[in-house]
């Protein structure tokens, strides 16, 4: 096996010794910074240093940031939000909450309030809710039990069988019959527009909670004829509303505990006196 000459340790130095052969051997990071490190040693006399080159370790941490989902953004590329107490000018265009107070839909809900004003002072003054009459005596209260139309001749009558159908459920029968009695006494015309529209509203239209009972024929007709109504218009569901309720309720209202009580209690009075 041959020896080594001594020169060769000396050889194997300066081949060893070049940047490039030392950096072949040493480990991934310190061969970036090694590399980063040699450059800015050759480019001296250059502007760039050594801190504006970075290191390939220090990109990929940046991308990693940049890539990750919570990772903030910065101002520049941030959209421009506006405060809670700005509004964009289309704003109320796009808000689908009913809590919106843009002032374009309170306008609007302000011009779509001023006719509904009229028709409820309407309804609250001239429709009919409720009969003011004296107590009935017992003469009248043993009339009813001849017929239904005794019942329905006097405002005693009509309160006391009114009561009884609040207790079914089916007291738009009544206010119903009511409303077109008092649609009968007017000449307005104007007036009596408004009145067959809120009694169609209120009665005739199948989205009404307060919707009565009756047939297609005279729905068709009613329909027909709201397009110039009169003080009769609903002449024809008056009547058939007045049929159920003599056929239907008035039986019962004979046989129900009110009727009885308030019979017994104007029997004792005439006894007492």
């Amino acid at each position: 096996m041959p020896t080594p000459s001594p020169d060769k340790p000396e050889r194997f130095q300066k081949h060893f010794s070049r940047p490039s052969l030392q950096k072949r051997f040493l480990p991934l990071p310190r061969a970036e910074g090694y590399n980063a490190n040699t450059h800015a040693m050759e480019n001296e006399g250059s502007p760039k240093t050594a801190c504006d080159i970075k290191p390939m370790g220090s990109e990929r941490l940046e991308m990693r940031k940049r890539q990750m989902p919570g990772a903030p953004e910065t101002a520049g590329s941030m959209p421009a939000q506006p405060g809670p107490g700005t509004r964009g000018s289309n704003a109320c265009c796009f808000c689908w909450c009913c809590c919106c107070s843009c002032s374009c839909l309170t306008v609007r809900n302000q011009e779509e309030q001023r006719p509904r004003r009229a028709s409820q002072e309407l309804r609250q003054e001239d429709l009919p809710t409720s009969e003011e009459s004296p107590s009935p005596t017992l003469e009248e209260v043993n009339a009813w039990a001849q017929s239904f139309d005794k019942v329905m001749l006097t405002p005693a009558g009509r309160n006391a069988f009114r009561e009884f159908l609040r207790t079914e459920f089916s007291e738009e029968n009544m206010l119903f019959w009511m409303a077109c009695e008092e649609l009968k006494k007017e000449a307005n015309k104007s007036i009596i527009e408004e009145k067959a529209r809120i009694i169609y509203e209120d009665y005739i239209s199948i989205l009404s909670p307060k919707e009565v009972s009756l047939d297609s024929r005279v729905r068709e007709v009613i329909n027909r004829n709201m397009v110039e109504p009169t003080q009769h218009i609903f002449d024809d569901a008056q009547l058939q509303i007045y049929t159920l309720m003599h056929r239907d309720s008035y039986p019962r209202f004979m046989n129900s505990a009110l009727y009885k009580d308030l019979l017994q209690s104007l029997s004792e009075k005439s006894v007492e006196a």
